[in-house]
């Protein structure tokens, strides 16, 4: 019984990651369509690589204990093509200083993972001390891909638009923090289960900040473009007749 509730909460916690990953495909939908990444932030997609491949490698029989973890390869493994191709958009549309951005975060963190990779298949004689390697510094990564949207809700308490923070993204987030706190208690793995005790509350904020701002966005205000060639052409009434006075001409440009 207990192994099929842990099953039937990995495959459900499988299922909300998968869309958590692929929640941003309608951010980057629009993205692609105005050829600019506008206000989005970089920041949560290359964390969320990050994260992904410290968790795949955690899952597989180099750290774990043959396939105790399994469903952390399978999530984490889609997670990994998504988050890059996310993460190669953003860099193709970005202007030139968002390139540099862009690279001076994705760089750092694949060398990272790289030398935790073979720290830990090869620094490490047994399964105990590499999932505590790795276990740890994905425990902290995780935490810091739930509070990466921190930088987001500052933007939507401030605009008091929630425009740039999809509600998809925000509820998949949300759920998928739940299923993997539960996960994680059932097989009793700190590493697992550590993450979403930090993300589950910040679900629950974000789903608050849409509940009080969604029906805001961002206006910009643009010039009035009707009164412009009102101006024109008592100005150009001026100059053939000679004989309208400034006083006169405001005016006019006050009654049309």
């Amino acid at each position: 019984m207990a192994e099929t509730l842990r099953l039937a909460v990995a495959v459900i916690g499988n299922v909300a990651s998968v869309s958590l990953y692929a929640a941003p495909i309608v951010t980057f939908k629009r993205v692609i369509r105005k050829k600019s990444t506008e206000e989005f932030s970089c920041i949560p997609y290359t964390i969320g690589l990050l994260n992904c491949l410290l968790f795949t490698w955690y899952g597989l029989p180099i750290v774990s204990n043959k396939w105790e973890n399994f469903p952390l390869v399978t999530v984490n493994g889609v997670g990994i093509v998504l988050e890059l191709a996310y993460v190669l958009i953003y860099f193709w549309y970005s202007s030139s200083k968002g390139k540099v951005k862009v690279a001076m975060i994705a760089i750092p963190i694949l060398l990272v993972f790289c030398a935790i990779a073979l720290a830990s298949a090869f620094a490490f004689p047994d399964h105990s001390h590499r999932k505590q390697l790795v276990g740890s510094v994905g425990l902290g990564v995780s935490i810091a891909m739930y509070a990466s949207p921190l930088v987001v809700m500052k933007k939507v308490i401030q605009t008091k638009s929630v425009e740039f923070m999809p509600l998809p993204l925000s509820l998949c987030s949300f759920l998928a923090s739940v299923l993997w706190l539960t996960y994680g208690l059932l097989i009793r793995d700190i590493f697992v289960a550590g993450p979403s005790v930090i993300g589950t509350p910040l679900g629950i904020l974000q789903l608050v900040l849409h509940c009080k701002y969604w029906k805001r966005k961002v206006v910009i205000e643009e010039p009035n473009k009707v009164d412009l060639p009102k101006l024109v052409s008592l100005e150009n009434l001026d100059l053939e007749k000679g004989g309208l006075e400034k006083g006169n001409l405001e005016k006019n440009v006050t009654t049309s």
